[in-house]
């Protein structure tokens, strides 16, 4: 059975209010406006989501619905692990209550058994989650190729490890020209960490060449996070010129530099048009 706990990214005791804040920030993601620019396959994947999400919300937030849930979930969880389902406990009234004994007091109740209110992360849930970034992954460097496809055809693929994309600008006779290397990649959230890897990674592949890094994610950092991490590199680039422009990837806005290159601003308002 579906884990609607696991889908919202909530614990199993979380409050209703809490369960209202997690299927707007689920549902959020997987909008018609927010999806428009990928493929039909995609956007059918980010309909049966909202679907999934939208029933989650529809069972967790009723009370009643709620309790069915969650005993069918307790059942069917005993019943993986090769075990019964564990027994309520009995009422207070039901209860075997301590013989009266003038010489001692009566025997303290026993402490209630600790709430499992994370719910596990298990393989199923993983694997679901990488498929979905897989899936996102697929569709924004597909729409990045159209969108290069679309600006002029000056590059030529190639190959840089560590990234969905790279590209280097066509000989001509007179050398390459002054067009920068371009490098794509996508990453789940992009955060000082990722921005870290991305600059130190391209910057070992093109040397003293000029590159533009588009380091695109489903979530982004805060951007004075962002813009620390960056001018940090900066000050401790050796050599060459490198600019990384990180990029929303369910929208296309990007932080631009001022000095980005022609060639990305092209890019970039190309994607965000979805022209």
């Amino acid at each position: 059975m579906k884990d609607y706990y696991q889908l919202l990214e909530i614990a199993a005791g979380a409050s209703a209010d809490e369960v209202k804040r997690a299927f707007r920030a689920q549902i959020a993601k997987y909008h018609p406006d927010k999806v428009h620019h990928l493929g039909k396959e995609f956007q059918e994947m980010a309909a049966d989501r909202a679907a999934e999400l939208t029933e989650a919300y529809r069972i967790l937030s009723d009370d009643g619905r709620r309790a069915d849930y969650d005993r069918a979930r307790l059942e069917n969880g005993a019943q993986a692990s090769g075990g019964a389902a564990s027994a309520p406990p009995p009422a207070e009234s039901s209860r075997p209550r301590p013989a009266a004994d003038s010489g001692s007091a009566a025997a303290p109740p026993p402490p209630p058994p600790p709430e499992d209110d994370a719910p596990p992360r298990g393989a199923q849930f993983t694997q679901e989650r990488a498929s979905r970034d897989q899936y996102v992954r697929k569709a924004t460097v597909g729409r990045f190729r159209q969108a290069l496809d679309a600006i002029g055809g000056d590059y030529d693929e190639a190959s840089a490890p560590g990234f969905d994309l790279a590209l280097v600008p066509k000989r001509k006779l007179f050398g390459t020209g002054k067009k920068p290397k371009l490098l794509g990649r996508f990453v789940p959230l992009v955060d000082r960490q990722s921005v870290a890897d991305a600059w130190a990674q391209a910057g070992k592949w093109s040397g003293a060449d000029e590159v533009c890094v588009f380091l695109m994610g489903s979530s982004l950092a805060a951007a004075g996070e962002l813009g620390g991490e960056i001018a940090n590199q900066r000050r401790r680039q050796p050599k060459g010129k490198l600019t990384l422009i990180p990029v929303d990837a369910r929208t296309w806005d990007a932080h631009m530099p001022l000095d980005a290159p022609a060639v990305a601003k092209s890019l970039l308002a190309r994607l965000k048009s979805g022209t």
